[in-house]
């Protein structure tokens, strides 16, 4: 691998002409493609096969419905008054007439026909019919004259609110917060750097990888359904790490040229060796996300192989374009020469003169990483005991994480859609806003009808049920359907106790009459997904563990490293669950980060957040544990290569994590349910497994352990298969003759 990256890397620096304006080619090919065959996002949360989906298939074959979108409105009259008042109904049902004249409406309810005015009478609901597809999106002008119909009703002191699908508030997948974030990595990097020019080589690579990314999802979307959230989570990590990836070789370069290494030899060095390291930490990412799909559920499925694929481009990117990138750039690239270090020491105080006398070894100073380095050395069971402690007590919370699928509840308050779905909630009861419904199906219409009638009185004495409805039956008397309305919201525990009650309860009907009976609706289709997911949870940790210990054993050739490793990633997933639940349920800072709503998260976000930090993770303990490794069987001196170790990889791995911090900061300012508990989880578990595991945990657990953190078993170790992860092994090949010197040119711009 390492020798044929090393070819790629120097074709790359010889022809960067050739390979910069390939790429661009490819990338404009892929971005027609994708605009010329965009598709459209979903937003299906279902699960094929699942009890509710497939009884809500077989309900929709006997009830069809209208392959239209619709919405609400929602109308409360001031306190104290009804909606049933002379003047205020007079001015409900001018605005619903005008409501259906609106091009782009086909039909307009009445609420004192559906029944959809309170008992109080202070609020009314109507059912809007549009005649757009179910599967297009109802033109804003069309939403906007409706509002502009409530005119009068609102003249006339009725509140007017606006719900359901068509006006739920839209997330672009990048706004003014994500700018804000790749302007703070640009300056870490800038920092990290000291030059403008290297700085932007990483996010040149970065925003090219995603541009193609999200051209060839957009014109998939055509042929396969893609989740609407997929495209947020690809930029999200796509940006994460192909900037990352981009640093790592980058840096080394620049190292190589330090050292008066010549352009393209170090070019083709630095993708050989830190490529090799690219290639691993992001074949890990790629495992973790592709294994979502293993949870079965479509839309999970879509985000993972979605992420994945950012993934996979920003790792191309940074093995195929950087170097040619960095070959146009040339020697403009060599880090500035450092000060002496006899004119440095003349403005430090003695007590760091001294400090970096005991830390230099071969001439080279001591740096921040070093110092904190040491300091753990110092007392590094404190430490552990500390840093572990701290992490035990932030995750504690997680015990408490509670998971549904997200609706129009989730929005911020502010939202119109959401105002409605609280003033049902109080008018009518917060299960209004999650029905759910008993189908019953038989071929026998007689048997129908006896079994849907009993079911009716059994669900009256149901724990849990605010209402029941009717019994409605199919025009062909072949299936009838029952609606529920439960007396909890349709995020609650208590919602999805009562839809397993109601199951358990049904089923004996079902028997003796040998009718289908079973519970659905779109509450329990979600209850389902939620389920689901939960489920696949523990089995999806089982497999990343193993595959933690099996990749790092392989990699350091060690029992210790990967044990502790995989630790370490457990303590950070739990911290990082431990905080998510703090905030997003328990409020603490949720109003300075802008949460929208408190309560469950998101169903899919333990298993994203896992799959993602665990990839996150092994790059950290690879970049950090692997100088160390190296330095450990050069010199066989533990504790010297723990503070070489530190010396070589801390600045990079900090910059790096503080990159990722910065990009999964600024998709909090999205205000998407669905993300912000998925960035918020992630910011916090790098920070976490960067700062506090892998530069402080790892630091003691490996002085404590000594020369048996690198102690493998002979039998294992001739079992195992060697896997040279940065290239440690890599020779630059020989050139079976003498070339005559080639002046490298600089060209004057990039």
């Amino acid at each position: 691998m390492a020798t044929l990256l090393y070819r790629l890397g120097a074709w790359g620096a010889r022809r960067w002409q050739l390979m910069v304006t390939g790429w661009l080619l490819a990338l404009g090919a892929v971005v027609g493609l994708g605009v010329s065959f965009a598709g459209s996002f979903t937003d299906s949360g279902s699960i094929p096969g699942s009890p509710a989906q497939t009884a809500l298939t077989k309900m929709e074959r006997h009830f069809p419905e209208p392959d239209v979108q619709s919405a609400r409105i929602v109308f409360q009259a001031p306190a104290g008054r009804k909606v049933t008042a002379a003047d205020l109904r007079a001015s409900l049902e001018a605005t619903l007439e005008a409501t259906g004249r609106v091009s782009g409406v086909s039909e307009v309810g009445d609420p004192s026909e559906s029944g959809t005015v309170s008992a109080d009478g202070r609020t009314a609901v109507a059912e809007v019919t549009f005649t757009t597809k179910e599967e297009d999106d109802v033109p804003e002008g069309t939403l906007d004259a409706v509002r502009a119909a409530g005119a009068e009703a609102r003249q006339a002191g009725l509140r007017t609110l606006y719900g359901g699908e068509p006006y739920e508030s839209s997330h672009p997948p990048v706004g003014p917060g994500e700018l804000v974030g790749l302007g703070v990595a640009l300056v870490i990097l800038v920092i990290t750097f000291g030059s403008l020019l290297a700085a932007g080589l990483p996010l040149i690579t970065a925003v090219l990888g995603i541009v193609g990314t999200m051209a060839a999802m957009t014109g998939l979307a055509t042929a396969f359904d893609v989740s609407d959230n997929a495209p947020t989570l690809a930029i999200m990590l796509g940006l994460a790490v192909g900037i990352d990836y981009a640093l790592f070789i980058v840096s080394r370069h620049r190292a190589q040229l330090g050292t008066g290494m010549p352009v393209r030899e170090s070019i083709a060095t630095a993708t050989a060796t830190a490529g090799s390291a690219v290639i691993f930490a992001g074949a890990t990412v790629l495992i973790a996300l592709s294994g979502l799909s293993v949870a079965g559920v479509p839309m999970l499925t879509s985000m993972g192989l979605a992420s994945a694929g950012a993934v996979a481009v920003a790792v191309i990117t940074a093995v195929t374009l950087l170097p040619a990138l960095m070959g146009m750039a040339g020697h403009r690239l060599t880090p500035k020469a450092p000060r002496p270090a006899a004119r440095r020491r003349r403005f430090l105080p003695m007590g760091r003169r001294h400090t970096m006398r005991r830390a230099a070894r071969g001439g080279r100073t001591a740096t921040m990483g070093v110092r904190w380095t040491q300091g753990v050395l110092r007392h590094p069971v404190r430490t552990l005991i500390l840093g572990t402690v701290a992490l035990i007590a932030v995750a504690v919370p997680a015990l408490e994480l509670k998971l549904a699928l997200t609706d129009e509840g989730s929005s911020a308050p502010s939202n119109s859609s959401r105002q409605a779905y609280d003033v049902i909630g109080d008018a009518f009861g917060p299960g209004a806003n999650g029905p759910l419904v008993v189908l019953v199906e038989n071929d026998d219409p007689a048997t129908v009808s006896s079994t849907a009638a009993a079911v009716e009185d059994e669900l009256r004495g149901v724990r849990g049920v605010a209402d029941v409805s009717g019994v409605d039956t199919a025009e062909d008397g072949t299936a009838a359907r029952i609606q529920i309305i439960p007396a909890t919201g349709p995020r609650s525990e208590e919602t999805s106790d009562l839809v397993s009650r109601l199951r358990t309860q049904t089923q004996p009907w079902a028997r003796s009459s040998g009718s289908y009976v079973a519970v659905t609706g779109m509450t329990a289709v979600s209850i389902d997904v939620s389920d689901k997911l939960s489920g696949a949870l523990v089995p999806f940790v089982i497999v990343v563990v193993g595959l933690s210990l099996l990749l790092l054993m392989i990699a350091f050739r060690s029992i210790a490293i990967p044990v502790k490793a995989t630790i370490g990633f457990l303590l950070s997933v739990g911290a990082a669950f431990g905080a998510t639940v703090a905030v997003f349920q328990w409020g603490w800072l949720a109003g300075p980060l802008g949460v929208p709503s408190e309560g469950p998260v998101a169903s899919f976000v333990p298993i994203i957040v896992m799959s993602v930090l665990f990839g996150l993770a092994m790059d950290y303990e690879v970049f950090l544990v692997s100088a160390m490794r190296e330095d450990y069987h050069r010199h066989r001196d533990a504790r010297t290569a723990i503070l070489n170790g530190a010396r070589d990889a801390a600045r990079v791995v900090t910059s790096a994590a503080l990159i990722m911090i910065s990009v999964f900061v600024s998709f909090l300012f999205s205000r998407d349910a669905d993300i912000m508990p998925i960035a918020f989880a992630l910011a916090f578990g790098v920070m976490v497994d960067a700062f506090l595991v892998r530069m402080t945990l790892v630091p003691a657990i490996l002085a404590l352990l000594g020369d048996r953190a690198w102690w493998l078993p002979r039998r294992l170790d001739r079992v195992l298969p060697h896997l040279d992860v940065e290239g440690g092994n890599f020779h630059a090949p020989e050139r079976s003759a003498p070339h005559a010197p080639v002046k490298e040119s600089t060209p004057a711009s990039l």
